[in-house]
């Protein structure tokens, strides 16, 4: 078998392994995506979706369907201790260059399960039921074992990508240590349960000295997502009356009452970042590289963005282009891993010192400017002051006219493909998708820049050229309008004449 018959082996099926899959599976590379779990997980778990992953959903043709199962924006109503409610999480204002500017309120089965029916219109699938139970490598590929029903099976798979969680099968096999810290005195209750005499307009808090509880609508079901912090000598039995018991205490309302928890898991902080994000031929992602507290949201979120820079990568290599350019992937995601555990930690200090739950939602969590200037990925002739750079988040922009319509950039730019933006009139590669910015369009791919905003976002001058990543971060800026930098830029980063000197 070939590098490019031989499949990629995916190990876990959560939002990280099924966002991987679907990068793949679009791209027509070979893939096997194996969950140990005989089915789809239950619970709501990580329910908070940023703004960056719902441009990741965009450009995988899955947004629609998160946002139909999901709230924008949710309220917070926040109780005192002293009675005092506050309302607040008002949406941020619209922007032309971003298209989704609050988090959504979902339950995380409900992003795995349209990841699934996604995958599956990709002609992919989840094999449930389905355990790795080790595996070797060599410098041509990895040998593993894959046990289902009992029944062993030898797959030879090019790569392989752990995306199996905080106690990741992968990582422990291929010897990645786990740095970090689990502190069992940070605990909480999380379960999902429905609620009787309580509206679901907002997300409810009440705090008391012993602690906080809140109960959070979950959109498209009718239960709430209980959580409670539980600290050292507390009770942190999972059963129903000691919920109730919890939410009397600290709420001040006997006139709620909890249904049997359809969910419920206890949560202890757990904050460590995998050493390394490979070794040889073996990939981690998401949980598996990466875990953090609940501040803000950023798990699932990491994980999802984690798999959709990897996976143009992968099909980028099985195509043709240089192994080193998956070096690249460690290069730009572990320090995004390490800013956000930073983040977490101090949230989680916040939370103890409170007596609380770390939640936040602010511009620090919205993910919106997490970039990789400095990569070798990233090249522009600009000052570095420049508001925009190489390297950054690939703003939007609404107001585009073309042969068939009002369009926005994102539209133009999905589909896991590079994309040449063009201000000038000069000859362009012919092999790379264009947009050409004209006074009228007169052909596919020219567009009119109506509105002025994508001038604007992209800070472009007369012959400005800017070219795009499959992933929606800018990878070349050209103010001067150089053609041959843009050529030479798509040959080292997705041709197989890149050299591994380019790119390390």
């Amino acid at each position: 078998m070939t590098e490019t018959t031989r499949p990629i082996l995916i190990a876990g099926a959560g939002p990280t392994g099924l966002t991987l899959a679907c990068e793949l599976a679009r791209a027509g590379v070979p893939f096997r995506l194996v969950e140990a779990a005989p089915g789809p997980q239950p619970g709501s778990r990580g329910k908070g979706v940023q703004p960056r992953t719902l441009e990741v959903f965009d450009d995988l043709g899955v947004v629609g369907r998160v946002l139909a199962h999901g709230r924008m924006a949710m309220p917070i109503r926040s109780t005192t201790p002293d009675g005092q409610v506050t309302l607040g999480g008002d949406a941020p204002a619209s922007r032309p260059d971003v298209p989704y500017p609050a988090s959504l309120i979902t339950p995380e089965w409900r992003v795995e399960e349209a990841l699934r029916l996604r995958l599956a219109e990709f002609g992919g699938a989840v094999e449930f039921g389905t355990t790795l139970d080790g595996f070797e490598q060599t410098a041509d590929g990895v040998s593993a074992v894959l046990v289902r029903s009992g029944e062993a099976e030898t797959v030879t798979a090019s790569r392989l990508v752990g995306c199996d969680g905080g106690h990741s099968v992968v990582r422990k096999q291929a010897g990645i240590a786990f740095e970090g810290e689990t502190r069992d005195a940070v605990r909480m209750i999380v379960a999902d349960v429905e609620v009787d005499g309580l509206d679901r307009d907002a997300w409810h808090m009440w705090r008391q000295p012993d602690g906080l509880v809140t109960l959070c609508p979950l959109p498209s079901t009718g239960a709430f997502q209980f959580q409670a912090s539980i600290a050292p000598g507390q009770n942190p039995d999972l059963g129903l009356a000691n919920l109730q018991a919890i939410l009397e205490r600290r709420s001040g309302r006997t006139d709620l009452r909890l249904h049997e928890p359809a969910w419920s898991s206890l949560w202890r902080a757990n904050i460590r970042l995998a050493e390394r994000y490979r070794a040889g031929r073996v990939f981690l992602a998401g949980d598996a590289a990466h875990i953090h507290s609940p501040a803000g949201g950023q798990g699932m979120n990491t994980g999802i963005q984690d798999a959709h820079n990897l996976g143009w990568k992968l099909a980028a290599v099985v195509k043709g282009a240089s192994p080193a350019l998956l070096d690249t992937y460690e290069a730009e995601r572990r320090p995004v891993a390490a800013d956000v555990l930073t983040l977490s930690n101090a949230r989680l200090a916040q939370a103890i010192d409170q007596q609380g739950i770390p939640v936040r939602r602010d511009a620090s969590t919205t993910q919106l400017a997490i970039g990789y200037r400095g990569s070798a990925l990233a090249r522009d002739d600009r000052d570095d002051n420049a508001p925009l750079r190489a390297g950054d988040r690939a703003p939007d922009a609404t107001g585009l006219t073309t042969t068939e319509g009002e369009r926005r950039l994102f539209e133009l730019t999905r589909g896991g493909q590079f994309t040449l933006l063009s201000f000038g009139t000069a000859a362009l590669p012919a092999d790379v998708r264009t947009l050409q910015v004209v006074e009228r369009p007169a052909g596919p791919g020219d567009i009119a820049d109506t509105g002025g905003h994508l001038a604007a976002a992209y800070g472009a001058a007369e012959g400005t050229l800017v070219v795009i990543r499959p992933d929606g971060y800018v990878g070349l800026i050209s103010d001067a309008g150089d053609v041959s930098a843009v050529a030479a830029y798509l040959t080292e980063i997705g041709r197989p004449s890149v050299t591994e000197s380019v790119l390390r």
